[in-house]
C-alpha cells in the first residue's frame, strides 16, 4: 500500500529574474519587475511529498522528524533571508524562477531520501503562483 506524506515549510528571499548575456531592454520586456536591479522578495511555501510503501514495523512511510529536519537543513537554512541570486551556489549559474526554486529544493531533498521513497515539491511564489516538480 502506498501512501503520500506531506510537511509544509517556508522561507523568506529576494531574487532578481534576469540573464547576464541580455541586454536592459530584453531583461525589461521578458521579466518586468522581476527584473529590478535592486531584488524583490516573496514569502514562499514549500509542500515536500514523500511516497513509499508503509513500514510494517514502524508504520511510517517516513518519520515526520525526519522530514521536518530535512526541509529545516536544505530549504529555511538555505534559502531562508537570503539573496538567491548572491548567497545560495546553485543560483550562480541559474536564473531563480520558481521553476529553477523548485528543481533546486527537490534535488537537495531527493539525495538525502531513501532511495525506495517518491519525492515531490510543490513552491508557492505567492497564494495564487506556484509550481510542482517531482523529477521527470
Amino acid at each position: 500500500m502506498r501512501v503520500t506524506v506531506s510537511r509544509k515549510s517556508y522561507f523568506n528571499a529576494a531574487h532578481r529574474l534576469y540573464r547576464k548575456d541580455w541586454s536592459d531592454e530584453q531583461n525589461d520586456l521578458v521579466f518586468g519587475k522581476c527584473n529590478n536591479p535592486n531584488y524583490h522578495g516573496h514569502n514562499y511555501d514549500v509542500i515536500a511529498s514523500v511516497t513509499g510503501e508503509i513500514d510494517k514495523e514502524t508504520g511510517f512511510v517516513i518519520d515526520l522528524k525526519i522530514l521536518k529536519q530535512l526541509l529545516k537543513e536544505e530549504v529555511e537554512d538555505a534559502f531562508d533571508h537570503k539573496n538567491l541570486n548572491l548567497d545560495v551556489p546553485e543560483f550562480k549559474t541559474l536564473n531563480p524562477t520558481a521553476e529553477h526554486i523548485v528543481v533546486v529544493i527537490y534535488n537537495r531533498i531527493k539525495a538525502r531520501l531513501e532511495p525506495h521513497l517518491d519525492l515531490e515539491i510543490t513552491l508557492y511564489e505567492t497564494p495564487r503562483n506556484f509550481v510542482t516538480y517531482s523529477g521527470q
